[in-house]
């Protein structure tokens, strides 16, 4: 696997972002919210975790980028077309639209995806130009964050490091689906295995 020219080798430097960093939120849309048409359980309660990572990020004048699931109506993924979910996140619907409350600052770039009706994207990178953007703004490594942890957090940190990405979980800013009960440990223990890190949200904004 490439590797990036910066090493993560202490506590501080996870704490506390600068040049190269980038902040990405996965996929915090109403219709994955709890109440949505393909809820996450608890969702609701990282708006403001994320909220306040990405003002961190903005302060600090890094860049953010969010991004979204942004479906045609008869997108491969939904049971109409054989698929295994729900219909959701329908692009230029209510349910697509970020959350209320994870106010996002005016510099970020959203990034849509699963835009073609056949489509399927469960990472950020996949049919997107969101690798082209990091490269551009000279981003070597990624702090993440959002739902859901065991689909498409977890597939986005994957093609991360794939690209050699260095990248630090947000531990306490994602939530699962959790089909089967062991899901998410499965995928925490994923990413553990491909070298990310992790931080509390917390953290960030208290250094």
């Amino acid at each position: 696997m490439a590797r990036s020219d910066t090493k993560i080798d202490s506590a501080p430097s996870v704490r506390e972002p600068g040049p190269g960093d980038a902040l990405v939120i996965v996929d915090m849309q109403n219709d994955f919210m709890p109440g949505g048409a393909l809820g996450v359980p608890h969702a609701d309660e990282i708006i403001p975790l994320l909220r306040s990572c990405a003002g961190v990020f903005a302060r600090r004048g890094l860049p953010v980028y969010a991004t979204r699931d942004w479906h045609p109506a008869n997108h491969c993924s939904f049971r109409a077309q054989g698929g295994p979910w729900p219909p959701h996140c329908i692009a230029d619907t209510p349910g697509a639209q970020f959350a209320p409350g994870l106010d996002l600052p005016a510099s970020t770039a959203v990034i849509s995806k699963a835009t073609q009706a056949e489509q399927e994207a469960y990472s950020g990178f996949e049919g997107t130009d969101l690798e082209r953007r990091l490269r551009a703004a000279g981003v070597r490594r990624l702090f993440v964050g959002g739902v859901a942890t065991d689909y498409c957090v977890l597939a986005t940190v994957r093609d991360a490091r794939r690209l050699g990405f260095d990248v630090v979980l947000l531990e306490d800013a994602v939530r699962a689906v959790n089909v089967a009960p062991n899901d998410e440990q499965k995928a925490l223990g994923a990413m553990r295995e491909l070298g990310v890190q992790t931080v509390r949200s917390a953290e960030l904004a208290a250094a």
